[in-house]
């Protein structure tokens, strides 16, 4: 935590008392102070053994920062503790995530990125870099490069953005594509159960993500972007971001161990007496192993091969965000009717393969398959070669030879090196709410974002996770594929989540 707080005395004048305008442009940081609000009261702020490590800064970081981690989404070192449960190695990251999303109203300039340094450091100096305070980090999407001089192919940008390493023609930065199995026009030959709702590529500049143990954490911050003028029970002046940005989307994510079983029986959820309350995610396994995730210095634009950035270069310790909003057709999921009566597909011995393999499955599950889940929460997300989907496509050494696909066995086609290491980073959970329903009602998401070297990384892994073509080759039953039939993305959009010490308007200085 810092001394003191930074003091805005560079540039214009950049914080007033707050405008009406400058209230209603809070209206989507409001919603998502209501969201927390909704969930705090049933989650549990945890205890947690103090980190045994930082990350120090990169040089060149601006002062203030230097304890802070360069690599914007290297939370590791600081949310300790890796906890064993039955055997896996997990560790769990905050219990709370708002995911806001902005657009500009204008070509930010010198002092609007002075104005944003200020505000990051203004948080980070009133809340410890931890999961007790808050952390706070900024990504920027192609609209915002695009304002830049000259553009994303102008020479600005094509100087300092990385290029794939085998197409030195490409950025890592590219816009989202709708997956092969996301409801689009170029995919007239799917559509979803219940959630038919076709898939939006948006096209916000920002996104800002918060994460807290404290939902009341996030709310005062929130509020302070908003125009409250106070930041952790004391006066200071909010920055004045109306003149400069829109919120256009807000997003809550939850995770903490039986946190979805206590939403699900809170809303009467049909199927709520099928959902493990030892898990953190709706469908009724841990996500959160340690195996299935690389290490974010692994995972930056100069951390592999894949990219041609160098140690040095403005974007090193950098990566692609991908952000995606996902509703889940639960009720298919744990296949109950509408009276919640379980149906054939609803044993954990099935389910268990859906989300893992077949290649054998990873567990079979309690004597009774349905109460509580039906098995374990907690697996290892185990990697057994590029090649174990194929093996479950084509039904070898599958439960009675069936040709089916689990959704991990899928990704890990291409979403590890050969020796199995991930290059990707996932940062997903629950949500629960009206985003994008049809009718309006509130309803289990996933709320997902990942970090990845390059968008043509996430493409390829996307793919991989849909494993149509192992599918139409293998003959895999639609309703043997994965998960892909559960889940609807309404939204997509991909992200270049800079270092933190270029993460305040990146080459805005050279405008």
């Amino acid at each position: 935590m810092h001394d003191s707080q930074p003091a805005p005395d560079e540039a214009e004048p950049i914080h007033q008392a707050p405008t009406r305008r400058g209230v209603l442009h809070g209206g989507v940081l409001a919603a998502a102070v209501a969201g927390l609000e909704l969930l705090k009261h049933s989650a549990t702020v945890p205890v947690r053994t103090a980190p045994t490590a930082a990350t120090a800064g990169a040089p060149g970081t601006p002062p203030g920062d230097e304890h802070l981690p360069d690599v914007q989404f290297d939370l590791a070192p600081f949310i300790a503790p890796v906890q064993t449960v039955d055997g896996v190695q997990v560790q769990f990251g905050p219990v709370h995530t708002v995911f806001a999303t902005a657009t500009l109203l204008r070509t930010p300039t010198p002092g609007d990125q002075y104005l944003l340094r200020y505000a990051l450091q203004a948080i980070e100096a009133s809340y410890p870099f931890a999961p007790a305070g808050v952390f706070t980090f900024v990504s920027y999407g192609l609209p915002y490069f695009a304002r830049l001089p000259g553009g994303v192919q102008g020479p600005l940008v094509r100087r300092y953005m990385p290029r794939l390493a085998a197409d030195a023609g490409r950025a890592v930065l590219e816009e989202a594509v709708p997956g092969p199995t996301d409801v689009s026009p170029g995919n007239p030959q799917i559509s979803k159960l219940r959630f038919n709702v076709p898939v939006t590529i948006e096209s916000n500049d920002l996104l800002f993500t918060f994460r807290s143990d404290n939902a009341a954490n996030i709310q005062d911050v929130l509020r302070w972007l908003a125009g409250s003028n106070r930041l952790a029970g004391r006066p200071l002046p909010s920055p004045h971001l109306s003149r400069l940005l829109r919120f256009t989307s807000s997003r809550a994510m939850f995770g903490q161990v039986g946190l979805p079983r206590k939403v699900a029986d809170a809303n009467a959820l049909i199927y709520a007496f099928m959902v493990n309350p030892r898990s953190s995610m709706w469908m009724g396994f841990v996500d959160q192993q340690i195996t299935g995730a690389g290490p974010a210095a692994q995972i930056t634009f100069q951390g592999t091969d894949l990219t041609t950035a160098k140690p040095g270069d403005y974007f090193d310790n950098g990566a692609v965000q991908h952000l995606s909003h996902v509703i889940m057709d639960l009720q298919q999921f744990y296949d109950v009717d509408d009276h919640g009566v379980p149906g054939d597909d609803a044993g954990f011995a099935e389910r268990v393969q859906y989300m893992f393999r077949s290649t054998p499955p990873p567990s079979t599950g309690y004597p009774d398959q349905i109460t509580d889940g039906g098995g374990p929460a907690f697996l290892d997300n185990t990697f057994q070669g590029t090649g174990d989907a194929l093996q479950g496509a084509q039904g070898n050494g599958t439960p009675g030879g069936e040709h089916r696909l689990g959704h991990l066995a899928a990704l890990q086609r291409s979403s590890r090196t050969a020796d199995g290491r991930p290059l990707h980073l996932r940062m997903d959970g629950p949500g629960f709410d009206a985003m994008d329903v049809p009718d309006g009602s509130r309803q289990p998401k996933l709320q997902f974002t990942a970090f990845v070297p390059s968008a043509d990384f996430f493409a390829t892994m996307r793919r991989s996770q849909a494993s149509l073509d192992l599918a139409a080759a293998n003959a895999v039953p639609a309703s043997d594929n994965g998960l892909e039939r559960f889940l609807t993305a309404t939204r997509r959009q991909n992200f270049l989540i800079p270092p933190r010490r270029h993460r305040a308007f990146p080459l805005t200085e050279f405008g």
